[in-house]
């Protein structure tokens, strides 16, 4: 399957020079993807002054697999494709930095922070000052101090935190980051010197120490609006100065990185590149996913392009309210049954636990998961969540169980208030309807949830 031409815009953006740094951001649909990769092979040929190794990078493993499916095509022969953890272990473990069983899981990690909250819970005084915010608003914001890359307690008084709406304390944060330290010493002493948040730290102090050749020249980087500062600030000092560093990104979508920018990260360049144009959805579907990045909970985005609608034009995207959880299944399987005679079909959800019945429904459907290594275009169902299907693409697809007992998140606004909750599930619901190319159906029981514009009038309403 060949990659799509590029514009006369990304062909500029194509042949830019390949030394230095270079930001590239876009409206979902826009071809940031495709312009990756055909960067990619670019700076990789062999044809030119400039060829060399070259890295294509993403968050997303379901997109890896995507990208592994074009190189069997031969697209993107001479270019090394990986997800950011599978790089970081990969270098580690060349600097001898890397052993067995060293990287420790979300769920060890959590226990392992649950120890060091339970010592001072029970024999710290200011604790009662944090103790209605909960563990997962402690795990959190300690998975933000490792995103960040802070490195001491002067550095972490120092740094904003935009987006909260009840900002921590000088002795909040001191007690904080007094449990992030203590949580680092229980896990060493178990074995785990890293953990998946904070493993870009160490690569970055790695990178420092490296007077070696770097391995790659070129490094390109895809939903970089996902990655942390301190993995961007990684793979900036894993570029030689005569190599480049290429990131394509969109606030729109930003689904991990939680408020951060690029900016902070160590990327320095004279001109910001913008994809405007919508080449993926529907004129209607397109309109829709603007109406969403119109409402409040995008407020304060930094760097969010607003989209010119696309030409194609298609159904409205549909908003279904069924009388309960089993005719919504029946509801979904339905129209999934239907389309996907002919077409590729997705099913999204919000938490991985709501995805259970898929496979009862559609035996031979395809999951979207992190270990997945096997990418197919052929029509049928694909499930997973809306974080999976990142980058991806569909005919149909279709985004059940939209309540407002779900979105936002019971456990997001638990950990980080109601309207940050809100800001990043609003990103994950643009994030799903995007995903769409053709069209786009919602449904819920019950009372659907506040993220939708619900009285849009780019969306039609039926109730069965």
């Amino acid at each position: 399957m060949p990659l799509p031409r590029p514009t006369d815009q990304q062909r500029e953006v194509l042949y830019l020079p390949a030394e230095g740094h270079t930001v590239v951001l876009g409206t979902a649909g826009s071809g940031k993807t495709t312009l990756a990769i055909l960067r990619a092979a670019h700076l990789a040929s062999e044809d030119t002054d400039h060829g060399g190794r070259t890295l294509l990078l993403t968050y997303n493993r379901a997109l890896v697999a995507y990208f592994e499916y074009l190189k069997e095509q031969g697209d993107l022969d001479k270019v090394v494709v990986e997800n950011y953890h599978k790089f970081a272990r990969g270098y580690l473990n060349r600097q001898g930095l890397m052993g067995a069983n060293w990287i420790c899981g979300p769920d060890i990690r959590l226990g392992f922070i649950q120890r060091a909250v339970d010592k001072y819970a029970s024999s710290d005084g200011r604790w009662e000052t944090l103790k209605k915010r909960g563990n997962s608003f402690i795990s959190e914001e300690i998975a933000w101090i490792q995103r960040q890359g802070v490195r001491n307690i002067d550095a972490y008084e120092r740094i904003e935190r935009a987006g909260r709406a009840t900002p921590l304390t000088a002795q909040q944060r001191h007690l904080v980051f007094e449990i992030y330290e203590s949580y680092q010493r229980i896990r060493s002493r178990q074995g785990r010197r890293y953990d998946w948040e904070d493993i870009a730290i160490s690569v970055s102090d790695a990178f420092d120490a490296d007077q070696d050749r770097r391995r790659y020249r070129h490094i390109v980087i895809d939903e970089g609006q996902d990655f942390s500062p301190e993995m961007i600030r990684s793979l900036v000092k894993a570029a030689p100065s005569n190599g480049s560093v290429t990131f394509f990104g969109d606030t729109a979508q930003q689904i991990y990185g939680r408020r951060t920018t690029w900016r902070s990260a160590g990327l320095k360049v004279q001109k910001v590149w913008e994809f405007r144009y919508n080449f993926r959805n529907s004129a209607q579907i397109a309109s829709f996913a603007k109406a969403i990045t119109e409402m409040p909970h995008y407020a304060g985005v930094e760097d969010l392009v607003v989209p010119e609608t696309p030409t194609a034009e298609g159904p409205l995207p549909t908003l279904v309210k069924v009388a309960n959880r089993a005719v919504e299944i029946d509801l979904v399987t339905r129209e999934a049954a239907k389309a996907s005679r002919n077409s590729t079909v997705a099913i999204l959800f919000r938490k991985r636990e709501d995805e259970s019945w898929v496979t009862k429904r559609f035996p031979d459907a395809t999951r979207l998961h992190r270990e997945m290594s096997i990418w197919s275009p052929e029509p049928g169902v694909f499930y997973g969540t809306y974080h999976s299907a990142k980058g991806l693409e569909f005919d149909v697809v279709l985004l059940p169980f939209l309540t407002d007992d779900r979105l936002p998140s019971l456990d997001e606004i638990a950990a980080h208030g109601p309207e940050e909750a809100a800001a990043g599930d609003a990103k994950l619901l643009y994030v799903g309807c995007t995903r769409a190319r053709k069209r786009l159906i919602l449904s819920y029981h019950g009372t659907v949830t506040s993220l939708i514009p619900a009285k849009s009038r780019h969306l039609q309403k039926v109730e069965l």
